[in-house]
């Protein structure tokens, strides 16, 4: 038996939901269940594929967590997937339990929203578990919690395995009177892109080995341009250099996209500046070119892009200060 779990949540260390379906993959685990759990979240390009990867699942997990209103847009879009570019033949044999945890309201109308969905699929859905979690540390240590948790791995499990049915409901009735999915009309390219191989993994990474050993040919053609990208930003940043008395600092700042860090030293009247790695740091600091480049032809300063989220630090924040007074690209 096999046993697919799709997350909908943005994988926060906080999440309940996360603590849930560990729990919940340790049962099956015990029960000889192979689980395979997809975070949707890191699959944010590739949403429209993943219903290819049910196809040998007897029954899925369908899993969010309420943040602030309703299910989420990953789990959203995962259904919407379904709707357009599933197997309806393969989720009509499919279970599904939904599990919905919440840190505010609303868990108990986005189980109900999972399951409807489900349905009108045309799917088999299972009795679900949603809760509300106000302290994550106080209900992973309440043994009551864990129990309810463990039984509804449980229930799933002996649900599939006996092929439980249901009573019909006015969902499916609706679906086979009403709503109709509409028929897509595909290119071959993006019939491509949703094929079987999309899903196969073997494929997928045969198809990253290719476009690796081409990129690593442009790289060699590339070289002389490389040479001058490693003097980026060496020449306006002496240019702008403005000398303070009494001031000595030493920064490490790392540019996204370039292999090594840009080293800045200041010495009262003497300025330094290379890529490369150093030591005895004050203030390292991480953001990326297109920031850069604002701060470089004085859109932005370096104050304001660490208040706004641009730019990361840590060290000593009065010498990082200093970046705005040492440098003037106005």
């Amino acid at each position: 038996m096999k046993v697919n779990i799709y997350y909908g949540g943005r994988g926060l260390l906080d999440d309940p939901t996360l603590y849930v379906l560990n729990k919940m993959e340790e049962v099956l685990s015990e029960l000889r269940v192979t689980v395979e759990r997809v975070n949707i979240y890191e699959h944010k390009s590739e949403i429209a594929t993943l219903p290819q990867t049910m196809k040998d699942a007897d029954g899925i997990i369908l899993a969010t967590t309420v943040e602030w209103l309703g299910i989420g847009g990953y789990m959203q879009q995962f259904l919407d997937a379904c709707w357009l570019y599933g197997d309806k033949e393969k989720i009509q044999t499919t279970y599904m339990q939904p599990i919905v945890m919440s840190t505010t309201y609303g868990e108990r109308e986005g189980e109900m929203t999972l399951a409807n969905a489900w349905e009108i699929l045309g799917g088999l859905p299972c009795p679900g578990l949603c809760g509300y979690v106000e302290d994550l540390v106080s209900f992973e240590m309440n043994k009551d919690y864990t129990v309810i948790i463990e039984k509804k791995a449980e229930n799933l499990y002996r649900t599939i395995s006996q092929k439980m049915k249901s009573l019909p409901t006015s969902n499916l009735a609706v679906k086979q009177s009403v709503l109709r999915t509409p028929q897509i009309e595909l290119t071959p390219q993006e019939s491509e892109q949703l094929s079987k191989y999309v899903s196969d993994d073997n494929y997928v990474k045969k198809q990253k080995e290719d476009i690796q050993e081409l990129a690593s040919m442009f790289k060699d053609m590339l070289g002389k341009a490389n040479q001058d990208e490693d003097n980026a930003y060496l020449e306006q940043l002496r240019q702008g250099f403005v000398p303070q008395q009494d001031f000595q600092a030493r920064y490490l700042i790392l540019l996204e996209g370039k292999k090594k860090p840009l080293f800045i030293e200041v010495k009262q009247e003497e300025l330094t500046v290379h890529y490369g790695q150093e030591e005895g740091i004050d203030v390292y600091a991480k953001l990326t070119t297109e920031v850069m480049d604002d701060i470089i032809c004085g859109r932005m300063t370096f104050q304001r892009a660490f208040m706004t989220g641009e730019m990361t630090a840590k060290g000593n924040f009065k010498i990082l200060r200093m970046l705005d007074t040492i440098f003037n690209f106005v």
